[in-house]
């Protein structure tokens, strides 16, 4: 007798309170980033002149063309999320919709991905500009201290 190799495959299940609870934390994480995202456009305005020397300039570019996707990026998954959470309904109406509630799950199998991904981004984001304005502002110090 032959045997044959079978995989499991590990499928998560999601109750419907788990869904809503990760998706009031995305859309909290999400409007907090959209917050502090006006606070770095602040904080660009508030070093324009020293980020758009010659020698930070490329730098400061791709900094503020990041930010700049990241804001609209943010935008789209505050949207994304809201409508996702809108449609729960389908998993808590008490209905058996069996190919519905799969297609829910499966967005939000794509949605945890999806926002980890942008979130673990702006992380590096949020570090880059950090780093350029720490040491503008050094160098801005010690410039006025001489």
């Amino acid at each position: 007798m032959k045997t044959t190799k079978t995989q499991l495959k590990f499928v998560e299940w999601f109750s419907a309170e788990d869904m809503h609870l990760a998706s009031k934390q995305w859309l909290s994480e999400l409007t907090f980033l959209k917050d502090e995202q006006l606070f770095f456009e602040d904080l660009i305005r508030k070093y324009i002149f020293e980020l758009i020397a010659p020698d930070q300039f490329n730098k400061t570019t791709k900094i503020v063309e990041s930010l700049s996707s990241s804001r609209k990026k943010t935008d789209e998954l505050i949207k994304i999320v809201q409508a996702h959470e809108r449609g729960l309904e389908v998993m808590v109406d008490g209905v058996d919709q069996v190919i519905e509630e799969e297609v829910y799950k499966n967005e939000h199998r794509r949605l945890i991905i999806e926002v980890n991904e942008f979130l673990k981004e702006y992380q590096g984001l949020k570090e880059t500009l950090f780093d350029t304005i720490k040491k503008i502002a050094k160098s801005e110090k010690k410039r006025l201290n001489e």
